[in-house]
């Protein structure tokens, strides 16, 4: 498979996609990976690193294409290749496009796949690697705009499929992005359960850690929980409750291990959270149903919460609605005794008691395929 990999400035994409040909060649199926700011560089040896942007539009765009032309050439006789790229650029320029259709028709792609991850985290590296005045607003703008010309380019090649992919908060997102692009038989599931419903209840949240895991061992999971940026949200309202102009952020994953640009907590204005918080909850909104989109299936779990009410929040209805109403094959582990409402036994292709009563099933329905999981 062809994929062409974008993400806005500050994804640091090398750095995941060499993670990913690393897995690769762990499982010994190499991929092969070019990136396009690698390239441009060798081509102008002149310009000093993280500097590139700064040079007038006219020589970005002929070191892009001579840049894309030697991927295309060294990508010929290859199976599995990512190239690393842009779609759009927002920067001392202003907003400008960073492909040319001839040259992705050329290098023929499968897949358009859109890197996202916790836009305080992005911030945070772009700062860390260049000298510009950006805040969290523009960051949010920024994705929006490389989500969008992604789904553009991949609209404008036939045949070719659309992706958005989080690097974010969970360990096998490297695991997802390969086996996109070497599994293009695995069914693709979107995992549901839920999240701002159950903070402050660590028993509950480690059985949906199982349920997500269990999911990824089989299936190219798209989780929703890789990006959450709701809780970065839900900290700012508390700081400034509380009086704080600032105050200290970890991004943590679900599973407890930090995760991000780096272990350390990162030092937020609050001002800035608070100002974006229309962006979090729109971008969710858009994001998770697309995420559903894209995915075969939805597999959502319902917990049993202390005092027995079943931990069905809104967001998690609302996706099973929009799943039911897409064609998608819609399937509940649902844990409560309470029975669940018609609403979702009405909505559902099967319910199941468990996770392994589940698993079971897809393993009967040969649903894990021949080349399940890591490599095999």
């Amino acid at each position: 498979m062809r994929a062409i990999v974008t993400g806005q400035v500050g994804m640091d994409k090398k750095q995941y996609l060499e993670a990913v040909r690393s897995f690769a060649g762990e499982q010994g199926e190499p991929v092969e990976v070019f990136h396009i700011g690698d390239l441009m560089y060798q081509e102008a040896r002149d310009v000093k690193p993280g500097r590139i942007l700064d040079l007038p539009l006219s020589r970005l765009n002929s070191l892009r294409r001579a840049a894309f032309k030697d991927a295309i050439m060294g990508a010929q006789d290859m199976d599995n290749v990512i190239v690393n790229t842009h779609a759009t650029f927002r920067w001392r320029h202003g907003l400008f496009s960073a492909f040319d259709f001839d040259q992705i028709q050329a290098f023929k792609p499968d897949l358009f796949i859109c890197l996202v991850d916790n836009i305080e985290v992005v911030h945070e590296r772009l700062h860390g690697e260049h000298v510009i005045d950006a805040n969290l607003k523009d960051l949010m703008v920024w994705r929006e705009e490389e989500i969008l010309a992604t789904e553009l380019m991949s609209q404008a090649v036939p045949g070719s499929r659309f992706y958005i992919v989080s690097r974010g908060r969970h360990a096998t997102t490297e695991r997802t992005m390969f086996r996109l692009v070497t599994r293009p038989d695995l069914k693709t599931v979107y995992p549901s359960f839920p999240m701002s419903h159950v903070v402050g209840m660590p028993d509950v949240q480690a059985e949906i850690d199982q349920f997500r895991d269990a999911l990824a061992e089989h299936f190219i999971t798209f989780d929703p929980g890789d990006v959450d940026e709701k809780l970065l949200l839900d900290r700012g309202v508390e700081a400034a409750k509380n009086g704080q102009d600032f105050f200290d952020h970890e991004v943590v994953a679900l599973g407890g291990e930090a995760k991000g640009a780096s272990a350390a907590p990162i030092r937020m204005k609050t001002r800035d959270v608070l100002d974006i918080a229309g962006d979090i909850d729109g971008q969710i909104y858009m994001r998770d149903f697309k995420l559903i989109d894209q995915a075969d299936m939805i597999v959502s779990l319902v917990p049993e919460l202390p005092g027995g009410t079943p931990g069905l929040s809104s967001g998690v209805e609302r996706e099973l609605q929009h799943a039911f109403e897409h064609a998608k094959e819609v399937y509940v582990v649902w844990k409560p005794a309470k029975p669940p409402s018609p609403f979702i036994t009405e909505t559902s292709t099967k319910i199941f008691g468990s996770v392994d009563e589940a698993l079971q099933h897809f393993e009967e329905a040969g649903m894990f395929g021949q080349k399940n999981l890591f490599g095999h």
